[in-house]
This record gives C-alpha cells, sequence and structure tokens, in this order.
C-alpha cells in the first residue's frame, strides 16, 4: 500500500515522503496512529510541489549565504570595552553584543545562536569568530576589541 507520512517515523521515512508499506502495517499502525495517510493523485501532487517549494525555498536561501560570506569576510565590526592597564577586559564579550554591534554598524542581521566564539574574548585586539549562515555555508568575522 502507497502512504504519505506524517510524521518523522524511526525506521521507515521523512515526513511528506510517499512510501510502499505492507497493507496491514499501513492499516494496523501508520494510519490509525495518523502517522500516514493513503497516497491518492491529489495528495501526492502536493507533497511533489512542497518538495519544489522547499528546493526553491533552500536555493534562494543558499544564494544569499553566499553572499552574506562574502560581506562578512570581508568587514570588521568594532566594539569598545573597558580594559584594564594589560589589556584584559573588565567582563567578556558576548555573542549578542557581537551580533547587536554587527546590525547596528554594518546593517547586517545574524542570529547569535549562529556565531561561534571558539574562545572568550577577554582581552583588547583583533579576534576570529565563525558564523553558520546555512546548512553548510560558514563565514569567518573579525571582531576587533578597542579600549574605551
Amino acid at each position: 500500500m502507497k502512504v504519505i507520512l506524517q510524521t518523522d517515523v524511526k525506521g521507515i521515512g521523512k515526513r511528506n515522503q510517499v512510501l510502499e508499506v505492507a497493507d496491514g502495517y499501513a492499516r494496523n499502525f501508520l494510519l490509525p496512529r495518523k502517522l500516514a495517510l493513503p497516497a491518492t493523485a491529489g495528495g501526492v501532487k502536493t507533497v511533489e510541489k512542497l518538495a519544489k517549494d522547499r528546493s526553491d525555498r533552500d536555493d534562494f536561501l543558499r544564494a544569499q549565504a553566499k553572499e552574506n560570506a562574502a560581506k562578512l569576510a570581508a568587514i570588521t565590526v568594532l566594539l569598545k570595552a573597558r580594559a584594564g592597564e594589560n589589556g584584559r577586559l573588565f567582563g567578556s564579550i558576548t555573542p549578542q553584543q557581537i551580533v547587536e554591534a554587527l546590525k547596528q554598524q554594518h546593517h547586517l542581521v545574524i542570529d547569535k545562536r549562529d556565531l561561534h566564539v571558539t574562545e572568550s574574548i577577554r582581552a583588547l585586539g583583533l579576534h576570529t569568530t565563525s558564523v553558520t549562515l546555512f546548512a553548510e555555508i560558514k563565514a569567518t568575522l573579525q571582531v576587533e576589541v578597542a579600549s574605551e
């Protein structure tokens, strides 16, 4: 029996996938639990349209992420913080501060969860962080910390 999965089913498949399963498995497990629907011609067309729309959206987001990666590689974000005589900061620079400065100085918006600071920024100077813009697209961002 052909079915369209409504949710991810471990060991079977992912959501909106059209599968051929045993009749008894579909009737006794998938359909009563509303994990799948019988595959009709209209349902299969809908699933194909959803897959095409998702693919188009991913292509657009991937292109936008590549463009943003090029912009991020060419800029440096300047942050000012209080520091002691030896160049150590009173506290540290957080990803939220970096994201806000990036938005303010360069009008680029990224999510703070996508910013990966390998080690805490606790000193004056130039630091490098990485940003995940899309699944496989990563960029580096230069952060310069200056004394107030």
